[in-house]
């Protein structure tokens, strides 16, 4: 795991899940795994294609971070932590778990992790998201964590015809 921050490592009925910061090869899985929800769910955007495409540019090289969730190698779940034009505030986007591992916790697991990270590490003061109503377990997910609603008229304009659910978590 060269190069990559361990936050976790958990023990599973199957062996070991670790939750890490993003290392180079993590590129394919961090959109094949956004890809994959956003597509069940919704339809791929302009905005979508953007920030898949060359996570380093629109994440990384700025200042965020993408944590991954793994078992023996292969990455099953991933979020990114992207820094906003206010200080020290990072937007939680692109959080996806597969399938298969959804229902067990993982990923309440890895936006604890990523909550602690973007707190401890990043020494965010708030952390914004933008979801859709249609995905209720992520939305009470969110809540569980401790981010708030936001009132209308504290919504910015958003790049994704699809977000109509904005929440902020402040420390």
């Amino acid at each position: 795991m060269q190069g990559a921050l361990l936050l976790a490592d958990l023990p599973v009925e199957s062996g070991r899940v670790t939750i890490r910061t993003f290392q180079p090869g993590d590129e394919a899985a961090f959109r094949s795994l956004n890809e994959n929800w956003i597509s069940k769910h919704f339809t791929m955007e302009e905005h979508d294609y953007e920030t898949l495409d060359d996570p380093h540019t629109h994440i990384l090289k700025p200042g965020g971070q993408i944590l991954c969730v793994e078992e023996d190698g292969a990455v099953f779940g991933c979020v990114a932590l992207i820094p906003m034009q206010e200080a020290r505030t990072y937007e939680l986007a692109k959080m996806a778990i597969d399938d298969c591992w959804q229902g067990r916790g993982m990923g309440r697991r890895l936006l604890t992790a990523t909550v602690g990270y973007a707190r401890d590490v990043l020494k965010a003061k708030k952390l914004f998201l933008e979801s859709n109503a249609k995905l209720e377990n992520a939305v009470h997910l969110y809540e569980a964590v401790g981010f708030r609603h936001l009132p209308p008229e504290r919504v910015k304009t958003s790049p994704y015809a699809r977000a109509d659910v904005h929440m902020e978590l402040v420390f």
